[in-house]
Protein backbone atom coordinates (compact mmCIF):
# COMPACT_ATOMS: atom_id res chain seq x y z
CA UNK A 1 0.00 0.00 0.00
CA UNK A 2 1.68 3.28 -1.07
CA UNK A 3 2.05 5.69 1.84
CA UNK A 4 0.70 8.52 -0.31
CA UNK A 5 -2.68 6.73 -0.57
CA UNK A 6 -2.95 6.51 3.21
CA UNK A 7 -2.02 10.20 3.53
CA UNK A 8 -4.59 11.32 0.93
CA UNK A 9 -7.33 9.26 2.54
CA UNK A 10 -6.58 10.56 6.03
CA UNK A 11 -6.44 14.13 4.73
CA UNK A 12 -9.91 13.67 3.23
CA UNK A 13 -11.23 12.36 6.53
CA UNK A 14 -9.67 15.21 8.51
CA UNK A 15 -10.75 17.99 6.15
CA UNK A 16 -14.30 16.69 5.95
CA UNK A 17 -14.72 17.02 9.70
CA UNK A 18 -12.51 20.03 10.59
CA UNK A 19 -13.14 22.69 7.96
CA UNK A 20 -12.65 26.22 9.43
CA UNK A 21 -14.96 27.81 6.88
CA UNK A 22 -18.63 27.65 7.84
CA UNK A 23 -19.91 27.66 4.27
CA UNK A 24 -17.33 25.06 3.23
CA UNK A 25 -18.08 22.96 6.30
CA UNK A 26 -21.71 22.80 5.25
CA UNK A 27 -20.66 21.19 1.97
CA UNK A 28 -18.11 18.74 3.38
CA UNK A 29 -20.58 16.38 5.16
CA UNK A 30 -22.35 15.91 1.84
CA UNK A 31 -19.02 15.08 0.18
CA UNK A 32 -18.18 12.67 2.99
CA UNK A 33 -21.52 10.92 2.60
CA UNK A 34 -21.05 10.72 -1.16
CA UNK A 35 -17.57 9.24 -0.82
CA UNK A 36 -18.77 6.74 1.78
CA UNK A 37 -21.69 5.77 -0.44
CA UNK A 38 -19.30 5.16 -3.35
CA UNK A 39 -17.05 3.02 -1.16
CA UNK A 40 -20.01 0.94 0.03
CA UNK A 41 -21.23 0.53 -3.55
CA UNK A 42 -17.83 -0.85 -4.56
CA UNK A 43 -17.79 -3.16 -1.53
CA UNK A 44 -21.28 -4.44 -2.43
CA UNK A 45 -20.19 -4.97 -6.05
CA UNK A 46 -17.22 -7.06 -4.94
CA UNK A 47 -19.32 -9.06 -2.44
CA UNK A 48 -21.64 -10.07 -5.28
CA UNK A 49 -18.71 -10.85 -7.58
CA UNK A 50 -16.96 -13.06 -5.02
CA UNK A 51 -20.24 -14.57 -3.86
CA UNK A 52 -20.03 -14.11 -0.10
CA UNK A 53 -22.12 -12.21 2.46
CA UNK A 54 -20.90 -9.05 4.13
CA UNK A 55 -20.90 -10.86 7.50
CA UNK A 56 -18.65 -13.58 6.07
CA UNK A 57 -16.36 -10.96 4.52
CA UNK A 58 -16.10 -9.13 7.85
CA UNK A 59 -15.24 -12.35 9.69
CA UNK A 60 -12.57 -13.33 7.15
CA UNK A 61 -11.07 -9.83 7.08
CA UNK A 62 -11.01 -8.86 10.75
CA UNK A 63 -13.08 -11.41 12.69
CA UNK A 64 -15.83 -8.75 12.82
CA UNK A 65 -19.15 -9.93 11.35
CA UNK A 66 -20.61 -6.40 11.54
CA UNK A 67 -17.63 -4.64 9.97
CA UNK A 68 -19.43 -3.45 6.82
CA UNK A 69 -22.70 -2.74 8.63
CA UNK A 70 -20.74 -0.55 11.03
CA UNK A 71 -19.49 1.57 8.16
CA UNK A 72 -23.07 2.37 7.20
CA UNK A 73 -24.01 3.33 10.76
CA UNK A 74 -21.12 5.73 11.36
CA UNK A 75 -20.83 9.29 10.07
CA UNK A 76 -17.11 8.91 9.35
CA UNK A 77 -15.55 7.24 6.34
CA UNK A 78 -14.46 3.59 6.67
CA UNK A 79 -10.92 3.43 8.04
CA UNK A 80 -8.26 2.78 5.43
CA UNK A 81 -6.85 0.03 7.68
CA UNK A 82 -10.19 -1.78 7.43
CA UNK A 83 -10.22 -1.43 3.65
CA UNK A 84 -6.71 -2.90 3.54
CA UNK A 85 -7.93 -5.87 5.58
CA UNK A 86 -11.06 -6.58 3.54
CA UNK A 87 -9.63 -5.97 0.05
CA UNK A 88 -7.98 -9.44 -0.30
CA UNK A 89 -11.22 -11.12 0.83
CA UNK A 90 -13.05 -9.23 -1.92
CA UNK A 91 -10.29 -10.11 -4.42
CA UNK A 92 -9.51 -6.48 -5.15
CA UNK A 93 -7.26 -3.67 -3.89
CA UNK A 94 -7.69 -1.00 -1.21
CA UNK A 95 -7.14 1.61 -3.93
CA UNK A 96 -10.20 0.36 -5.77
CA UNK A 97 -12.42 0.26 -2.68
CA UNK A 98 -11.35 3.73 -1.50
CA UNK A 99 -11.07 5.64 -4.78
CA UNK A 100 -12.26 3.36 -7.60
CA UNK A 101 -8.71 3.11 -8.94
CA UNK A 102 -8.40 0.01 -11.10
CA UNK A 103 -5.21 -1.95 -10.49
CA UNK A 104 -4.35 -5.58 -11.02
CA UNK A 105 -5.11 -7.44 -7.84
CA UNK A 106 -2.66 -10.15 -6.81
CA UNK A 107 -3.94 -13.68 -6.43
CA UNK A 108 -2.46 -16.04 -3.89
CA UNK A 109 -1.69 -19.25 -5.82
CA UNK A 110 -0.83 -22.50 -3.98
CA UNK A 111 2.41 -24.15 -5.06
CA UNK A 112 2.08 -27.93 -5.43
CA UNK A 113 4.41 -30.70 -6.55
CA UNK A 114 4.33 -32.75 -9.74
CA UNK A 115 3.09 -35.66 -7.61
CA UNK A 116 0.16 -33.52 -6.44
CA UNK A 117 -0.64 -32.59 -10.02
CA UNK A 118 -0.80 -36.24 -11.00
CA UNK A 119 -2.98 -37.07 -8.01
CA UNK A 120 -5.59 -34.55 -9.14
CA UNK A 121 -6.24 -36.79 -12.12
CA UNK A 122 -7.13 -39.84 -10.06
CA UNK A 123 -10.71 -40.89 -9.41
CA UNK A 124 -10.63 -39.98 -5.72
CA UNK A 125 -7.74 -37.57 -5.10
CA UNK A 126 -6.70 -36.82 -1.55
CA UNK A 127 -4.49 -33.76 -1.84
CA UNK A 128 -4.21 -31.32 1.07
CA UNK A 129 -3.08 -27.91 -0.16
CA UNK A 130 -4.16 -25.97 2.92
CA UNK A 131 -0.56 -25.65 4.11
CA UNK A 132 0.96 -25.29 0.64
CA UNK A 133 3.34 -22.34 0.09
CA UNK A 134 1.83 -19.45 -1.86
CA UNK A 135 2.92 -17.43 -4.86
CA UNK A 136 1.49 -13.91 -5.31
CA UNK A 137 0.62 -13.31 -8.97
CA UNK A 138 -1.17 -10.42 -10.70
CA UNK A 139 -3.20 -10.40 -13.89
CA UNK A 140 -4.51 -13.97 -13.85
CA UNK A 141 -8.25 -13.29 -14.09
CA UNK A 142 -10.78 -16.04 -13.48
CA UNK A 143 -9.73 -19.67 -13.09
CA UNK A 144 -8.35 -22.26 -10.68
CA UNK A 145 -4.62 -21.69 -10.51
CA UNK A 146 -1.70 -23.70 -9.19
CA UNK A 147 2.03 -23.03 -9.19
CA UNK A 148 4.66 -25.70 -9.87
CA UNK A 149 8.46 -25.60 -9.68
CA UNK A 150 10.29 -26.51 -12.88
CA UNK A 151 12.89 -29.27 -12.48
CA UNK A 152 14.84 -30.39 -15.53
CA UNK A 153 15.36 -28.99 -19.01
CA UNK A 154 12.57 -30.53 -21.11
CA UNK A 155 10.89 -27.12 -21.53
CA UNK A 156 13.84 -24.83 -20.89
CA UNK A 157 13.31 -22.67 -23.97
CA UNK A 158 10.08 -21.46 -22.33
CA UNK A 159 10.46 -22.33 -18.64
CA UNK A 160 14.08 -22.86 -17.56
CA UNK A 161 14.93 -25.06 -14.61
CA UNK A 162 14.33 -23.26 -11.34
CA UNK A 163 11.47 -21.16 -12.70
CA UNK A 164 7.86 -21.41 -11.56
CA UNK A 165 4.90 -22.00 -13.86
CA UNK A 166 1.29 -21.00 -13.21
CA UNK A 167 -1.34 -23.48 -14.41
CA UNK A 168 -5.05 -22.83 -14.88
CA UNK A 169 -6.81 -26.08 -14.07
CA UNK A 170 -10.09 -24.72 -15.47
CA UNK A 171 -8.60 -24.29 -18.95
CA UNK A 172 -8.17 -27.69 -20.62
CA UNK A 173 -9.23 -26.80 -24.17
CA UNK A 174 -6.38 -27.77 -26.49
CA UNK A 175 -5.00 -24.91 -28.57
CA UNK A 176 -2.20 -25.22 -31.11
CA UNK A 177 1.19 -24.23 -29.61
CA UNK A 178 -0.24 -23.75 -26.11
CA UNK A 179 1.44 -25.54 -23.20
CA UNK A 180 -0.20 -27.96 -20.77
CA UNK A 181 0.37 -30.23 -17.82
CA UNK A 182 -0.46 -33.71 -19.09
CA UNK A 183 -1.36 -36.60 -16.76
CA UNK A 184 -0.31 -40.20 -17.39
CA UNK A 185 -3.17 -41.82 -15.44
CA UNK A 186 -0.79 -43.34 -12.90
CA UNK A 187 -0.16 -40.38 -10.63
CA UNK A 188 2.45 -38.78 -12.87
CA UNK A 189 2.47 -35.50 -14.78
CA UNK A 190 4.55 -33.87 -17.49
CA UNK A 191 4.79 -30.39 -19.03
CA UNK A 192 4.63 -30.16 -22.83
CA UNK A 193 3.51 -28.03 -25.78
CA UNK A 194 0.53 -29.20 -27.83
CA UNK A 195 0.95 -29.53 -31.61
CA UNK A 196 -1.17 -30.97 -34.40
CA UNK A 197 -0.56 -32.83 -37.69
CA UNK A 198 0.32 -35.23 -36.18
CA UNK A 199 -1.19 -34.79 -32.72
CA UNK A 200 1.59 -34.67 -30.15
CA UNK A 201 2.80 -33.14 -26.91
CA UNK A 202 6.37 -32.04 -27.50
CA UNK A 203 9.27 -30.70 -25.45
CA UNK A 204 10.58 -27.21 -26.14
CA UNK A 205 14.14 -27.82 -25.09
CA UNK A 206 17.78 -27.17 -25.83
CA UNK A 207 18.36 -30.85 -25.00
CA UNK A 208 17.66 -33.08 -28.04
CA UNK A 209 17.35 -36.15 -25.79
CA UNK A 210 13.76 -35.22 -24.94
CA UNK A 211 11.16 -36.67 -27.29
CA UNK A 212 7.52 -35.82 -28.04
CA UNK A 213 4.57 -37.87 -26.83
CA UNK A 214 2.35 -39.23 -29.62
CA UNK A 215 -1.06 -40.36 -28.25
CA UNK A 216 -2.15 -43.78 -29.55
CA UNK A 217 -4.93 -43.39 -32.14
CA UNK A 218 -5.17 -39.72 -31.19
CA UNK A 219 -6.52 -40.65 -27.74
CA UNK A 220 -5.71 -37.44 -25.92
CA UNK A 221 -4.43 -38.04 -22.36
CA UNK A 222 -6.08 -36.27 -19.48
CA UNK A 223 -5.10 -32.62 -19.17
CA UNK A 224 -4.46 -31.12 -15.74
CA UNK A 225 -4.55 -27.56 -17.07
CA UNK A 226 -3.02 -24.97 -19.33
CA UNK A 227 0.23 -23.24 -18.42
CA UNK A 228 -0.46 -19.49 -18.52
CA UNK A 229 2.70 -17.98 -17.06
CA UNK A 230 6.37 -18.62 -16.34
CA UNK A 231 8.03 -16.75 -13.48
CA UNK A 232 11.81 -16.59 -13.84
CA UNK A 233 14.03 -15.30 -11.05
CA UNK A 234 16.97 -13.23 -12.27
Amino acid sequence: MPAIMRDIYRTCQRDMSRSPEASFAAIMPHMANLLKSQILERVEERLKKVGISERRAGMLAANKPDLVRGWRAKDALPRIDSLIQIAPVLETTPEYLAFGIETEANQSVPKISWVNAGAFGTADPVVDISDAPRVEVAGLGDGEFYALDIIGDSMDRISPEGSVIIVNRKDKRLVQNACYIVLDGHGGATYKRYRQSPTRFEPVSTNPAHEPIFPDNDNIPEIFGRVVMTIVRM
